[in-house]
């Protein structure tokens, strides 16, 4: 029995239940059919017909009627219900070998395979959990190979410069001098921040990434932000203003990751903006508290901005006038306010300035 198929077994089942119900049906119909006839030849009598001469014939004569039609019966009947219970095994079985041939093909790396509807409400159900499980595989393996072929890509400058600067030294083309060793310095600081920044973003995108949320007050985190930053500011530079109410609505979020964007957001506005002025800005909606860097910065252009959350995105002008960032800043607070529960939007005018604004829920 342990050899048998699936369709093989629900055949066998419904034969077996089949033929116990026809054997209670044979069982109690022969002792109360009999009964009955007796009855019926009893009452008949009173009425006053004489059935004595021919009463056992009649009984006789019942029960070969009575065992003909029974076998018949269950002849018939046997064919018939073992007919349908194989149509009805076939039509069960029938999808679940197609889910077999699609999971073999799945693990095979045909991530794009998918499970057709079902008619039957339990397998569609089946159906439906293995294509979101198969969508969530597919879409993580797409990340994976993008972040690679994306990491690939952004290792390979400054392991280019590394190598060329280490056969120049090793040559004697090149003289060492602390500037020299400066730039070394700088190249390899780059692919540490490329690996890490590579580790965080891969964590945040597959869900991994730890977050505790807890009601937090953001004027502490926000006025110690400016502080840091305001020390790091020339005399020269823009000025750093923080509008904010004294005692805003509590929020629901992780304190070190909120900083953490905030950091980056902070970082890219000092980056890029030269003169003019920087701008936290708080203000708060029915479920939501709102967020805003906005600088005076050179801007991007208008067909850059849905391109602004990606990873190692940078535009040409970043690119030209501060090469040493590793691109995923954004793309990691991009992950860190959706694992929040918020939405982080940018708007964005060429030698105007960006406005990089993000919600969080109220605690």
């Amino acid at each position: 029995m342990s050899k048998l198929n699936l369709r093989s077994r629900l055949l066998l089942s419904h034969i077996f239940v089949i033929l116990i119900g026809l054997m209670t049906l044979v069982i109690m119909g022969w002792f109360f059919s009999h009964y009955l006839f007796g009855l019926h030849l009893t009452l008949l009598e009173e009425r006053g017909f004489d059935l004595g001469i021919i009463r056992n014939e009649l009984i006789e004569e019942f029960e070969v009627a009575w065992n003909r039609g029974v076998w018949w019966s269950l002849l018939i009947s046997a064919t018939v219900a073992g007919g349908l219970s194989s149509l009805i095994a076939k039509r069960i079985v029938q999808p679940l070998v197609q889910i077999e041939k699609i999971t073999q093909q799945f693990a095979k790396g045909n991530l794009a395979a998918r499970i057709p509807e079902s008619k039957i409400p339990e397998l569609n159900r089946l159906a439906m959990n293995f294509n979101r499980m198969a969508s969530n595989l597919e879409g993580v393996e797409q990340r994976r190979r993008e972040l690679m072929e994306d990491l690939t890509h952004e290792l390979r400058t400054p392991l280019t410069i590394l190598e060329g600067y280490l056969e120049g030294l090793t040559d004697g083309a090149i003289e060492p001098k602390a500037e020299l060793f400066e730039r070394l310095a700088a190249e390899t600081a780059r692919l540490g921040r490329l690996v890490n920044d590579t580790q965080e973003l891969s964590k945040a995108e597959a869900g991994y990434l730890p977050i505790n949320i807890q009601p937090i007050n953001l004027y502490p985190l926000l006025l110690s932000l400016i502080k840091r930053f305001c020390d790091q500011l020339l005399e020269e530079g823009p000025v750093l203003r923080l509008e904010c109410p004294p005692n805003p609505p509590l929020v629901s979020a992780d304190p070190e990751r909120v900083e953490q964007i905030l950091v980056n957001l902070l970082g890219n506005a000092v980056r890029y903006t030269a003169e003019g002025s920087i701008t936290v800005r708080v203000w708060s909606e029915p479920q939501k508290l709102w967020i805003a860097v906005i600088d005076t910065g050179h801007g991007m252009k208008a067909e850059d901005l849905p391109l602004v959350f990606n990873r190692f995105w940078r535009s040409e002008r970043s690119r030209e006038r501060n090469p040493g960032g590793s691109g995923m800043g954004l793309a990691i607070s991009y992950r860190l306010v959706k694992l929040q529960g918020g939405e982080i939007l940018v708007e964005s005018e060429l030698d105007k300035g960006s406005t990089f604004r993000f919600s969080l829920p109220l605690a």
